[in-house]
């Protein structure tokens, strides 16, 4: 959601309304017509067919025979490059892989980004659930996620209540945690395990787990490791997940420094 009181004073008019039209065409995978897409987004027909077109030429979106429009394959040429730049080194990376194999589970990494706390790197572990939304560039449910409550834990009380009240606590299942006060308790208990933890919160039958790889007192290059697997695993094996996760940290943070 746009701030309408952080506008810039020397706003673009015309880029903003691409980006709108842009925004409505991924929203719709069967595709939009000009007049769909002018009415979504609040503007004139003539305005929209031209901003369409421009957008087309530049491979952004895609004309069908029938008329309407759907997300070219630039935005996925951009994605790739959000990707990368966001997993960093080759050596992060096959590290990152080389732990999902051996464990089995899938694992993420996560720092914030622009003051959100976002999914930046994945490795997929055969024994893991998979779950589709944890994707580079997840910015949502930091609340309900070990990677988000890990990444929250490095902020003062405060700046985690200004988080949760500008992000909100979406209830993605029946046991995500609902109240700053339930957060804040839940926080010291994963600071007395030693990890943070998410027991279906996020997703019913999954379990996550996260610790701090890299604390720094610039809060966007902090960066946290966490790994998913079964709830029901996660019950009966926590110790040997928190030793697992722990060595996996280790080995990324050398990556890390050796990138640095």
């Amino acid at each position: 959601m746009r701030d309408p009181l952080a506008e810039p004073s020397d706003l673009i008019r015309s880029v903003s309304r691409a980006l709108r039209v842009l925004e409505s065409v991924g929203r719709a995978p069967r595709g939009l017509t000009v007049k769909q897409i002018a009415r979504r987004c609040e503007l004139t027909v003539a305005t929209t067919y031209h901003l369409v077109r421009t957008l087309a030429y530049e491979g952004y979106v895609i004309r069908r025979e029938d008329g309407t429009y759907i997300v070219g394959l630039e935005v996925a040429d951009r994605y790739r490059e959000l990707v990368a730049a966001f997993r960093g080194s080759p050596a992060v990376g096959e590290t990152l892989r080389r732990v999902a194999l051996e464990t089995g589970w899938s694992h993420y990494l996560g720092r914030f980004v622009g003051g959100q706390v976002a999914v930046t790197a994945v490795a997929e572990g055969h024994r893991s659930p998979y779950l589709e939304d944890l994707v580079p560039g997840f910015d949502e449910g930091a609340h309900a996620t070990a990677l988000g409550k890990a990444l929250l834990a490095t902020l003062t009380a405060e700046q985690r209540h200004r988080y949760l009240r500008e992000y909100g606590m979406r209830p993605f299942t029946s046991a995500t945690l609902g109240t700053p006060e339930a957060f804040e308790a839940d926080l010291a208990a994963g600071e007395r395990r030693g990890m943070q933890l998410e027991l279906g919160q996020f997703r019913q039958g999954v379990a996550c787990a996260a610790v701090l790889i890299s604390p720094d007192k610039d809060m966007e290059r902090r960066t946290v490791l966490a790994c998913a697997l079964p709830a029901s695993e996660m019950m009966t094996s926590a110790r040997v997940v928190r030793t697992k996760l722990l060595a996996a940290a280790r080995a990324i943070a050398d990556s890390l420094a050796t990138e640095s």
